[in-house]
């Protein structure tokens, strides 16, 4: 049995670290908030701020917990894209060998990083 006909899938969910101005935030592994932005028609269709804590949660547990943690967050949320100020060279190969593609050059407002990432990803 195939997909509802009315139902209308996203095209590209994208995942912004976000200050508490709505700015794109810093470091995605010391990123306090994230939100997931649902990319459709030029513009964006779902806008959800989820505090993750992974500024508090850097370098506790044992070695690889908070990368795995960070993936599990991408992973079950279908995010495609990531835009963030920076991540570490190991969190990066992580992100591309699951295909999804980083962009670290956008910078002021989140919703907006988010709609040009939708429209132009690059890694």
């Amino acid at each position: 049995m195939g997909p509802e006909p009315n139902r209308e899938e996203p095209d590209v969910i994208v995942a912004v670290t976000v200050t508490p101005d709505g700015g794109v935030g810093g470091g995605l592994g010391r990123a306090q908030t994230v939100a997931l932005a649902d990319v459709r028609g030029g513009g964006v269709a779902e806008w959800t701020e989820i505090p993750v804590g992974w500024g508090d949660l850097h370098g506790t547990g044992p070695e690889g917990t908070h990368h795995a943690r960070i993936v599990r967050f991408l992973r079950d949320h279908q995010v495609q894209v990531v835009v963030t100020s920076g991540l570490g060279a190991g969190m990066r190969q992580t992100l591309a060998k699951l295909g999804v593609d980083v962009r670290t050059d956008l910078a002021g407002d989140a919703r907006a990083a988010a709609m040009t990432a939708a429209e132009t990803p690059t890694s």
